[in-house]
């Protein structure tokens, strides 16, 4: 995947000059051809993530579509300083591409697994999220991350599913069961939803693939929870803040409030704080807040 998504990237460069790719010091055989045929938009910063995310931004504010490139954690828990106040607090065109999602990068221990970047990522305000689990998948959420200017997050691995044939990066229908009357489904991201294949196989149980985690395909979801009975999401993830929990708000009737993916400049005052949150609609009404 991470192959396709950067080969998209040169073509789609050709015809977009404000296009910049920056590296943390890897991506060695895959980046060459790209940095050979576009040397003034592309920078190897070295191991120095946080200060790729910081070159990111004002290389955005200049007017440039920047994607910084790393290993999952260390482009996202080691520059979330850098994302937060820098990217996401200025609704910057930044887009942090991160390989080795879960545990690919397993043999080099914790300190090299990302394991809760799609909870701290979704968390932030503006960012789009996306876990791609095939080449086109991987192309598709290119596509989306440019046709609409803000920070995004890419989560990238090395393999991915051999689906060519979708055309929309949110639920996808990778395989149905049997004769097709399964009331079992397994949602699943990233390159972790091959490993799935022969599990539902032998559970007769149909095999969805999620991509775009934030804004989530909402309507296509509801109308997925209503026709099964079961519904098993598996993910290279910890439980809490990952796509099982996305889900679980999209669908959960407790209500809260809370603030609604938005930087606020609230006080610590009781008005102040009720000023600065943006309520959930179906959370509750003005009339609600004014009652409490």
């Amino acid at each position: 995947m991470r192959n396709a998504f950067i080969e998209h990237l040169t073509a789609r460069m050709q015809y977009d000059d404000a296009i910049f790719l920056l590296v943390a010091d890897l991506g060695y055989s895959v980046v060459e051809p790209l940095a050979e045929r576009y040397p003034d938009r592309y920078l190897n910063v070295g191991v120095a993530e946080q200060n790729m995310t910081a070159v990111a931004c004002g290389l955005a504010r200049e007017g440039y579509k920047v994607f910084t490139y790393s290993i999952a954690n260390f482009a996202t828990t080691r520059c979330l300083e850098q994302i937060r106040n820098g990217i996401c607090y200025h609704s910057l065109p930044v887009c942090v591409v991160a390989v080795g999602g879960g545990f690919m990068y397993g043999h080099l221990g914790p300190t090299h697994h990302a394991t809760e970047d799609i909870a701290i990522m979704r968390s932030l305000p503006g960012m789009r999220v996306f876990v791609p689990f095939s080449r086109r998948s991987a192309e598709l959420a290119l596509d989306e991350v440019l046709a609409e200017p803000g920070p995004a997050y890419v989560r990238l691995g090395r393999e991915g599913l051999a689906v060519a044939d979708i055309d929309d990066n949110g639920l996808s229908l990778v395989r149905r069961a049997g004769d097709g009357t399964s009331d079992h489904a397994f949602i699943s991201v990233g390159k972790i939803c091959a490993r799935l294949l022969q599990l539902t196989a032998e559970r007769r149980a149909d095999l969805y693939a999620l991509c775009r985690v934030k804004p989530l395909p909402a309507a296509d979801l509801r109308r997925l929870f209503a026709e099964y009975t079961e519904v098993t999401v598996v993910e290279d993830h910890q439980s809490a803040g990952g796509v099982l929990s996305a889900l679980a708000e999209l669908t959960t009737t407790i209500r809260g409030l809370n603030i609604d993916g938005r930087f606020s400049p609230g006080t610590q005052d009781e008005d102040g704080q009720r000023d600065s949150m943006l309520f959930r609609q179906q959370a509750c009404t003005p009339e609600h807040i004014d009652s409490l």
